[in-house]
Parts: structure tokens; sequence; C-alpha cells
């Protein structure tokens, strides 16, 4: 009987981590499809960004009601509701058509990630009774999610190489499809709390908010919409994101509470697991651009030249926690932080054409340093985070990761489009509309290559690939200078934990 029980834990969690993988590798796998994408869908660089990077930012405003919504209704519920939305989803994203419909389908899988989130970690908490079981399950959750991530760009890359572009999506469904079956059958079913609040207005709320300062934000840079429009959206995501606070600050029972924000080992945590998540996800991006756009790599070939930053993040964890048990929290912190500045720096004077050998180095340095950074953000979270508020505490570092993968890639991608447009020197020959969408990004280079004389069209090529090389050299830069900066202020935030 004992044994019936264990085996029916441990198939639980194979479940529950076969439905983790596609939500977690969907976080990165669009990376390298960016110049397919740009070229199949007609995609601006702007919509690109969007196609993107909508779905850690919705994911980041939906966790923590979905979270309630399971509490509600029950995790197996959700865990099916959930996999049928990601499904669905996804089945409609890998024939979308245009960028909109990719937008709109991201931001749905967003949602139905959201749900499966809190579920397998709610099923997990369930189903494993003991504390040592329940341990190594998360361990292997936690494995299953940022291995996942890592290597999303070489998964991508691999569907790309032999398949439709839209296969990145459509291999999800018959995964769902098991889940759904397996699920029903074998999942025991959890008894909901009908009194437990939604919070589903203030997830609005926040979502809102978060779009409306990264479009303005956006938009300023492009220069292309009129000022008095790009100001009211940005005073517009302000407000909303002041009333946000206002109402958790005020309410007896917070989607968010604010509070732990006060702490500043707190704080410090959130800030690391944000720069953290910016810096792999910001760099993916760039680097997938780079090596196809510029250096003619496929899709595949791509995500193998990332192999070393998968690596060193997806297993740096047992390392990383080793560490900080021997040198203490704000050592492994600060210097992780340190490290990757270090490691941009050094990227953005490396040539990934001719020194293939440096950029493995310094990107394994990178996947390691910026991978400990994270697992010390968490381990300051916890650490400082009374016991009665542990989930909470939780909850903001989850929100941290996500809402600092989608800022990563909108942010790399900002400067990128600000320093390519302003650096790109154009031949004679194009017209004013013409020049104008060359300067946009390197993909509208590209296509825009496509439609002119030979002579123009390799010209325009060069000039492209040139100013992309400098934009990579000004983000790397731009970020090693911002984390180092961050470096020093979280070892002077953490010396009171040191003493502790």
């Amino acid at each position: 009987m004992l044994e019936r029980s264990m085996f029916r834990q441990w198939l639980t969690l194979v479940i529950i981590v076969l439905v983790y993988i596609p939500v977690a590798i969907d976080a990165t796998v669009l990376h390298v499809a960016a110049p397919t994408l740009s070229a199949v869908l007609n995609a601006s660089g702007n919509e690109l960004l969007w196609i993107i990077d909508i779905y850690s930012l919705v994911m980041a405003g939906m966790v923590l009601p979905m979270g309630a919504l399971g509490d509600k209704i029950g995790f197996k519920r959700l865990l099916l509701i959930g996999s049928g939305l990601f499904g669905a989803a996804s089945f409609l994203a890998a024939f979308a058509s245009s960028a909109g419909w990719l937008i709109a389908c991201r931001a749905l899988l967003a949602v139905g990630a959201a749900m499966i989130v809190p579920a397998t970690l709610a099923g997990i908490r369930n189903t494993f009774a003991h504390a040592q079981q329940r341990n190594m399950a998360i361990g292997v959750w936690a494995a299953v999610g940022s291995g996942g991530a890592a290597f999303g760009p070489l998964i991508g890359g691999m569907l790309l190489e032999h398949f439709y572009w839209g296969s990145v999506f459509l291999i999800n469904v018959p995964i769902v499809l098991a889940v759904m079956a397996l699920t029903a059958r074998l999942v025991p079913r959890q008894q909901g709390r009908a009194d437990q609040p939604l919070y589903l207005n203030q997830a609005l709320c926040v979502i809102a908010a978060i779009l409306l300062l990264v479009w303005s934000a956006k938009t300023a840079l492009k220069g292309t919409l009129p000022v008095w429009m790009v100001t009211t959206a940005l005073l517009a995501g302000a407000t909303l994101l002041t009333g946000f606070v206002r109402v958790q600050l005020a309410a007896a029972t917070p989607m968010i509470d604010m509070r732990l924000f006060t702490h500043r080992v707190i704080l410090s945590g959130v800030m690391m697991a944000i720069m953290a998540m910016v810096t792999l996800v910001g760099f993916e991006l760039l680097m997938a651009q780079e090596l196809q756009f510029v250096h003619g790599f496929t899709p595949f070939a791509a995500g193998v030249f990332m192999l070393p930053l998968m690596l060193a993040s997806g297993f740096s964890g047992p390392i990383a926690g080793w560490l900080v048990s021997k040198l203490g929290l704000r050592l492994v912190a600060a210097g992780g932080m340190a490290l990757s500045a270090v490691s941009f720096l050094g990227l953005s004077a490396t040539n990934f054409a001719t020194q293939g050998v440096q950029a493995g180095i310094l990107m394994a340095l990178l996947g390691f340093s910026a991978a400990s950074a994270l697992l010390a953000s968490t381990a300051a979270i916890m650490a400082a985070a009374p016991k009665e508020k542990a989930a909470a505490a939780g909850a903001i570092e989850a929100m941290s990761y996500e809402l600092g993968a989608g800022l990563g890639i909108a942010l790399f991608g900002l400067i990128l489009t600000r320093t390519f447009s302003a650096s790109i020197v154009l031949p004679q020959g194009l017209s004013d509309d013409a020049a104008a969408q060359a300067s946009s990004s390197i993909g509208e280079a590209f296509r825009l290559a496509h439609e002119v004389q030979p002579d123009i069209a390799q010209a325009l090529i060069g000039a492209a690939k040139s100013a992309f090389i400098h934009s990579h050299s000004v983000a790397l830069g731009t970020a090693g200078t911002l984390l180092m900066l961050l470096a020093i202020g979280i070892w002077f935030s953490l010396a009171r934990v040191e003493n502790t």
C-alpha cells in the first residue's frame, strides 16, 4: 500500500514536470526565431519585441491572482483550465498570420502559464507530505524551470532548422493533451475555498500599468508619435501603478504585501532577481539576432553557440548554493553581480566571428554569475521575510523573475533600437520612407535589401551589420556599467545580513 502511494506521488510529479516544461521553454524559445518572424510575418522591430516580451509581462501580473483562483476552485481544476488555455493559445499561435495575432496569442499563453505555475507548486505541496521528499520534488521542479528557460533558444533553433516556424508552439499541443488526460485521471482533487478573494481587477490594473509604461518608453525613444500621446500613456501608467500601490497598502488582505519592500534586504533581493533576469534574457535576445543577421548563423547554430551560457546558468544552482553556505550571502550576491558586469564589459569588446573561445568563456561566466545572483536573491528574500509572510515573499520573488524577463527584452531592445538608428550610415539612393524603415531595425534593413537594386542592397546590408555590431557593444557596455553599480549597492545593502 505504501509503495503504491509513493508511486502515485512520483507519478503526479512527472505530470507536473511535463506540463511545466513548455511553460518554461516558451519564455525564451522565440529568441532565435526573431529573424524568422521578422521575415515571415513582416514584423517591425517594435512588434518583434512585443511578440517576445508580452509573455513575461502579462505573466508577471497574472501569477498571483491565478494562485488565488487555485485556492478558490482547487488546484486540480486550475491545472486543467490553465493547460487547456495554454494548449489552445499554442495552436492559435502556430498559425498566426500577422504580428498582432501572434502578440495576442502570446498574451493568452501567459494567462495559461500563470495558472499552471501556482497549480504545479500547489500540487507538489499537497502531494508530498514529508519535507525531505517535498524538497526533492521542488528541486526537480526548479531544475526543469531554469533548464527549460536556459535551453529554450537551443530547442527553438532545432525546430526552426527542420520544421515550419509554428512548430515551436505546435509541439506544446500533444504535451498539453497528454497532461490533461493524466491529470483528470490520476491527480487527486483538492477542496477549494469559496471565500478566497481573486484580485482580478488589481491584476489587470498592474498589467495595464506595466504595459503602458513599457509602451511609452519604447515609443518615446523611437520618436514616431506625438509627444502628448506618449506623455499621456506615461502618466496613465504611472497613475495606475500609484493607485495599485495605495490599494495594496490599504487592503486587509492585499494581493502583494507592499510593506515587505520596506525591508531593505528584501528590496535588494528583488532588485537582484530583476537585474539577473534582465541580463540573461536580454543578452540571449541580442546574441540570437547578431549571430543570425550579422554572422549568418542558422537558428540551431546560434543556439549551439550560446550553449556555454545555457549550461552555466542551468547547472549552477548546486554550486551557487554551496558558495552561499561557504562564503556567505553578501559575497555571493555582490560577487555574482560584479562578475556579470565583467562578463558584459568583456563581451562588449568581443568579436563573435573571430573570438569564439573568448566569447564562450565570457558567456559561461555570465551564466554562472547571473544564476548565482538569482539564487542569492531567493536566499535574501526568504531569509529576511517573517515566517508568517513567507508565501507573500515567494510570490514577490516569482513576480520579480517574470518582470525581469520582460524588462530585459524591453530594455535591451530599446538600447539596440536607439543606437542602431543613430549609428547606421545609409547608402545613397534610398527614399525618405525607405531610409526610415532601414534605420528602425536590422530586420527591416534586411527586408528592404530584397526590394532595392543589388548594389544598394549590398551597401545597405553592410551598413546594417556595422550599426548592429556597434549597438551590441553599447548595449553590453551600458549593462555592464549598471551591473557594477548595482553590485556596489548590494554589497553595502547586505552588510547587516552578514552580521546576523
